[in-house]
């Protein structure tokens, strides 16, 4: 399975801002000596060894997670990082997409209404989600006048809804996927997917209490030794008490979590908003260093960034 991130951001979108560039080239230039300009290669090996939050962004796109899966193509969450999915030239070749819904926070669905292949009449868009309402969710956000006035119905005539239970396992084409509910303002729902093997795990606006450490069998089935787990890891600890009932974890508790289950790479993710690349940077070294602690070496533990893919 292919998992490539569109959008990494929790709560609202986050652009770089002029300061955190000019931050940026402060950096590198505090950093440069005579020895690294002094050739083309030089220059080359100076750039290539910046650290990572100096080089490049996390990224400011709400939550999209795309899984290629053989030739099942699944969505995940429509935040403003699907507007780059829809843009990407790596779309299906059949127009065939899988969208599941975590929630319907407007961060989360915000970026639908700019997913080009919405508007494509030979797209195939069948939408997963254990809410009732979750057609009119999303008809509400494209009324007048909370947005352009482009109905729903201007999306293909091709979509259909799923309602799922709430500690759902069906196939999916070759693919297994499991649901289950975890605490959120309003619920959050998190899903496994599982072929030849591997399973990912998406697991995004979620607060961990004690409770979620108690295993109960649809927890088990969609969390129990996965391979990859994307995790909500939005908060340091002391933003996490000041933010209690918030819906969202500090980053040792989904380290915790991924220890508990048999996690073998966790991506920490739905980034906080306020959060600089060098925060979200020192909070990833946190978190390595946090997990060899406890006695978990063994735990990969990567920052979840827009436009990185990587193969389960």
């Amino acid at each position: 399975m292919l998992v490539h991130f569109w959008g990494v951001r929790g709560s609202i979108p986050t652009p770089l801002s002029p300061k955190q560039i000019q931050s940026k080239i402060m950096a590198v230039v505090q950093r440069i000596t005579a020895d690294d300009i002094k050739s083309a290669e030089d220059r080359v090996r100076f750039i290539a060894n910046l650290p990572d939050w100096i080089y490049g962004t996390t990224g400011g796109n709400t939550a999209c997670v795309e899984i290629k899966a053989g030739d099942t193509e699944i969505v995940l969450d429509a935040g403003s990082g699907i507007r780059a999915l829809g843009k990407s030239e790596k779309k299906p070749k059949d127009r065939h997409y899988h969208l599941f819904f975590s929630h319907f926070h407007w961060d989360h669905i915000q970026g639908l209404p700019f997913f080009d292949d919405a508007y494509n009449p030979s797209a195939i868009i069948d939408i997963y989600s254990p809410y009732q309402n979750m057609k009119l969710y999303l008809e509400k956000q494209m009324t007048n006048p909370f947005l352009f006035p482009v109905p729903f119905s201007s999306f293909t005539k091709n979509i259909t809804f799923h309602k799922l239970k709430e500690d759902d396992t069906f196939p999916l084409n070759d693919i297994q996927v499991n649901v289950c509910r975890m605490k959120h303002p309003g619920d959050s729902f998190s899903y496994s997917f599982e072929r030849e093997g591997k399973k990912v795990v998406y697991a995004t606006d979620v607060e961990l209490e004690p409770e979620d450490f108690v295993i109960t069998e649809d927890r088990r089935r969609v969390f129990q030794n996965a391979d990859c787990l994307i995790i909500d890891s939005q908060y340091t600890v002391m933003d996490h008490i000041a933010k209690k009932n918030w819906g969202h974890s500090a980053f040792c508790y989904a380290v915790d979590y991924a220890n508990f289950w048999g996690i073998k790479k966790m991506f920490i993710f739905h980034h906080e908003p306020t959060y600089s690349d060098a925060e979200l940077e020192s909070i990833l070294k946190a978190s390595r260093q946090y997990s060899i602690q406890v006695g978990h070496p063994e735990l990969e533990i990567y920052l979840a960034k827009e436009d990185v893919e990587l193969e389960i």
